[in-house]
């Protein structure tokens, strides 16, 4: 294996996933800490991954011997939001690989998980992070950390010589990496490179373990599970994304304020986030759709409540590159704040790698179904064809 690209056990930590995973999981203890979900794993480029099951086996096993330690847990206690409870709960928390199940379905590799929300909550990323480095480790052995760096720095002197000094000074960027990345090592020599040497404003990292060990500013609010779930938790189906925003208001009071606009589209979203939403929110994250359109709808509605735009944040985080984001950045930056998650495009970007599309979403909670269905039709994701058809009706979304 070149040029140590590769780690010798894929997940390194307790904390080794993305921060929004340690939001949710606090609130989902204060709040349901007895909802029962499951999870499906999904390839969406149809990659035959039966190869690796073994190997992907043996690295979930090996969650198990991961605890989070003293330095790990101070470092959490530090952050304001972060409650006392949940800093004793974690010290508690191990990795269970029995709610995982992995087998063959339809003649294709397949991975669900079973059992308590609290309990699967932090499963999704390290799984995802893991299946990427064993299929790379089997498929692209001879790749480098050079080849990697290279790659990255190629793109750090591309927006230096098209960007002007100024929207350098206020071009926002994050690493949003760690699901998809091609390796460990790999995602700790991008943010590295990016606090030392990225051109625009490096803000943090999704990456709370790289947060830790390289001094920077873990990032993340909610998910897509977030909204999936209350659509099974209690309230009638129309009021769950209501819901979904009332319970994290009551849990981070003003703080952790950036909402995910995209479980049942964005325009179903916006007829919920209403002015006192709109207020308390600092801003919306963009995850599908035409990027300009969906951003235009957040200014309209901005503006129809009253509020001012440019006291709001969009932040953007669906398959960008950075010739993607320099060019939103130049449509919008003077009309409303804007900052950049990119993920796969900096931590999966070797020569002759073709990075994986895999997800690992929520299915049913409490038994029931749950659905997403994102502003991109080729997005939508469960396993119940009916409670979608549902959804939309119940939302408006048009079929």
């Amino acid at each position: 294996m070149a040029d140590g690209i590769f780690s010798r056990c894929s997940v390194q930590s307790l904390l080794d996933t993305d921060f929004y995973k340690l939001t949710m999981m606090q609130a989902v203890l204060h709040n349901y800490p007895n909802a029962e979900v499951e999870w499906a794993f999904k390839c969406r480029n149809n990659e035959d991954l039966r190869p690796y099951e073994a190997e992907i086996r043996a690295e979930i096993e090996r969650l198990a011997d991961i605890s989070i330690s003293d330095e790990q847990l101070a470092f959490l206690e530090r952050i304001p939001f972060i409650k006392p409870d949940f800093i004793r709960f974690l010290r508690l928390f191990r990795f269970n690989p029995r709610y995982v199940h992995i087998g063959v379905e339809n003649d294709a590799f397949s991975l669900r998980l079973r059992g308590p929300w609290l309990h699967l909550i932090l499963f999704e990323v390290p799984i995802l992070a893991l299946i990427s480095e064993v299929r790379n480790r089997n498929r692209y052995p001879d790749q480098s950390l050079e080849q990697a760096r290279d790659q990255l720095y190629r793109k750090f002197e591309w927006l230096k010589q098209e960007a002007s000094p100024t929207e350098l000074a206020n071009f926002k960027m994050a690493d949003f990496g760690t699901r998809r990345r091609f390796s460990f090592p790999v995602q700790e020599m991008v943010v590295k490179a990016l606090r030392d040497d990225f051109p625009g404003r490096f803000v943090g990292t999704s990456n709370v373990h790289l947060a830790l060990s390289l001094g920077v500013t873990p990032l993340g609010t909610m998910a897509h599970e977030w909204f999936m779930a209350h659509q099974q938790l209690g309230p009638r189906l129309i009021d769950s994304q209501i819901a979904a925003l009332d319970c994290w208001v009551r849990e981070y009071r003003g703080l952790l304020g950036i909402a995910l606009t995209d479980t049942v589209t964005m325009d179903a979203f916006l007829r919920d986030f209403d002015l006192y939403f709109a207020k308390l929110f600092d801003g919306l994250r963009h995850d599908s759709g035409d990027p300009l359109t969906w951003a235009e709808k957040a200014i309209r509605h901005y503006e129809s409540l009253g509020i001012d735009p440019m006291n709001k944040t969009l932040v953007f985080s669906d398959s960008l590159n950075l010739e993607k984001a320099l060019g939103l950045y130049r449509a919008l930056n003077d009309r409303i704040k804007v900052s950049f998650g990119i993920g796969t495009n900096f931590t999966c970007d070797l020569p002759g790698v073709a990075p994986m599309n895999i997800v690992l979403k929520m299915t049913s909670c409490n038994g029931q179904p749950v659905a997403k269905i994102s502003d991109v039709p080729g997005k939508t994701q469960s396993e119940d064809q009916d409670f979608v058809y549902y959804l939309k009706h119940v939302f408006q979304v048009a079929s």
